[in-house]
């Protein structure tokens, strides 16, 4: 079991490395090019060729999405209040309790831990996540939403064009898969590498606020995600997936958006890397946990 946990931690651990290396050692690595490239190809590419390729259960799809919607909700409704009775500013940091890093962290350690149908649950979640925040998420930091920034998100137009040919059972032709499947194979790798480049550039400007925000973003998650998999009768992949994308450090958006629209930005990326670091040492005590 142990040998398992670390064949599925060392690639997520040596990717992050190597971006945070890159960084020390002054290579040049331009983050907004990485972001662009993440989202507006590899992302959609790697949703459209996954679950063309894996026979997902329709049944698990949609149970999934519920349970991702649903601890979304609940993360937010259980930090707002606490959030606001601590007098800790909302718009700053309410949107990273609410959405764990799902994308650079969660993707990889779905595949790892719960093979292709973890790839293809892995990213149902990351796209009910990936809405909110764009919606919920970026209007409470900005204090407005932008409904034409979410509507042109390519992810989005991905996610729609591909559950209509899944539930209609239409197959891409093999030129279109072949060419997703190779630009979608870039985006785990890319991710985890940015994400360690993200590490090396970010400082903890408060250890109080952010080791006490740290720990609550991976407690609430794992809790409620425990809960609501209990409440929807969720097993295996599914379940695994729930609890291990829900239970993952505050998200690098969180803090891009932060610093979009000044909202104490310096001290968003300092729950960034101490969420993420807390959360290398909790991530093989909780990889024991749901495979046991």
């Amino acid at each position: 079991m142990l040998y398992e946990i670390l064949s599925i931690l060392a690639p997520v651990f040596i990717c992050a490395f190597i971006g945070y290396l890159w960084v020390k050692l002054q290579q040049p690595f331009d983050s907004a090019f990485a972001t662009q490239l993440i989202v507006y190809v590899s992302t959609p590419c790697l949703i459209f060729s996954t679950f063309m390729e894996v026979e997902i259960d329709k049944e698990a799809f949609l149970n999934l999405m519920l349970a991702a919607f649903m601890t979304t909700m609940t993360f937010g409704l259980i930090a707002w209040p606490i959030l606001k009775a601590l007098k800790i500013d909302l718009h700053a940091f309410l949107p990273s309790q609410m959405f764990p890093n799902c994308g650079n962290m969660g993707l990889p350690l779905c595949m790892l831990a719960f093979g292709e149908e973890g790839l293809a649950l892995g990213l149902t979640y990351f796209t009910v996540n990936v809405f909110f925040h764009f919606s919920i998420g970026m209007s409470i930091s900005a204090g407005h939403i932008s409904f034409k920034t979410l509507l042109r998100n390519p992810i989005f137009i991905t996610i729609f064009i591909t559950m209509l040919m899944v539930f209609n059972d239409i197959k891409a032709p093999a030129w279109i898969y072949n060419s997703t499947e190779i630009l979608g194979g870039i985006s785990i790798p890319l991710m985890l590498i940015a994400l360690g480049v993200s590490l090396a550039q970010f400082k903890i400007s408060s250890l109080k606020l952010s080791l006490s925000l740290s720990l609550f973003r991976l407690g609430l998650g794992f809790i409620v995600s425990v809960l609501i998999a209990e409440l929807l009768g969720l097993e295996g992949a599914s379940r695994g997936v729930l609890i291990l994308q829900s239970t993952m450090p505050i998200a690098v958006f969180s803090y891009l958006f932060a610093a979009q629209n000044k909202r104490r930005p310096e001290e968003v990326a300092g729950t960034v890397v101490l969420s993420t670091l807390i959360s290398f040492i909790t991530l093989p005590f909780l990889l024991l946990y749901l495979l046991a």
